[in-house]
């Protein structure tokens, strides 16, 4: 079987189908990209295919990414970041991508081959914070939750996107509210429960992106501290980046992003595979 594109409840995705012959229907893995390279929902697979997984992985779209640009380009984002780095470019990425999530996979459900058990989860980036928001939010039964790079405090990243503004970011009452909604860290006290967690961090990686994973990691060990529940990896001379720029479209995969992705196939294998 082929890849499959195409769009679920408004949202753009690319499907590959399971390694190896399924009997029956076949689990199903979710992801979110990064914003950076790669910044797309093909590029992303292409980055991190995780083909030995005997599971569809289903890479979905970002908002106002790939196909869902404005017409067709980046204007509309810069403008975005002109306005507010925080609340009217970051914050809204994150509530808009878990809000359509739900309606995504009923969609992906009645189109593909997939089973109607907790689905596999896995974020970069600032597609990290989408995987945490809809952990935190407990409304889908997760079975995993991979998570690479990611922007545990959405507030760390404002630093890092802040150029697109054309000046430092001015902090207000407003977005230090936000950024302590978006911290993922303080909210994993919302869960009761913790599913196996996987968290990949580049050895490159930005320093509060690495030191935040880490507190994120404590934290949630602390709310299940059974041994294994929770497993951090960090990946040598794997920076914030997984792919070359300008990351729209399928590339040749980095020997970063294939240590990764090994790390993923071998993760997931274990533990959405078929029982």
């Amino acid at each position: 079987m082929e890849t499959i594109t195409g769009v679920a409840a408004g949202v753009p995705f690319t499907a590959l189908p399971p390694a190896g012959a399924v009997d029956g229907p076949a689990p199903l893995i979710i992801t979110w990209h990064m914003l950076d390279a790669p910044r797309t929902d093909a590029a992303f697979a292409a980055a991190l295919p995780m083909t030995g997984v005997p599971a569809w992985r289903v890479h979905l779209g970002m908002p106002m990414c790939g196909a869902r640009m404005v017409d067709g380009g980046v204007e509309a984002v810069f403008e975005l970041a002109r306005t507010d780095v925080l609340t009217a470019f970051l914050a809204p990425f994150v509530h808009q991508a878990a809000d359509e999530f739900p309606a995504a996979l009923a969609a992906l459900r009645d189109r593909l081959p997939v089973d109607d058990a907790p689905v596999g989860v896995l974020g970069a980036s600032l597609g990290g914070a989408v995987a945490l928001e809809v952990l935190c939010a407990g409304q889908i039964p997760l079975a995993a939750v991979a998570l690479l790079n990611p922007a545990a405090r959405v507030g760390s990243a404002v630093r890092y996107v802040e150029a697109m503004a054309g000046h430092p970011y001015e902090w207000s009452d407003r977005s230090r509210k936000v950024a302590d909604e978006l911290d993922f860290v303080s909210r994993t006290r919302e869960l009761t429960t913790v599913p196996p967690i996987l968290l990949i961090s580049g050895e490159l990686d930005h320093p509060e992106f690495r030191a935040d994973a880490a507190d994120l990691v404590a934290a949630m060990r602390e709310r299940n501290p059974h041994t294994g529940t929770v497993e951090h990896v960090s990946v040598p001379d794997l920076a914030h980046p997984l792919a070359d720029e300008p990351g729209m479209e399928p590339a040749p995969q980095r020997p970063t992003a294939a240590a990764v992705d090994a790390i993923l196939t071998r993760w997931f294998t274990e533990r959405i595979g078929p029982a």
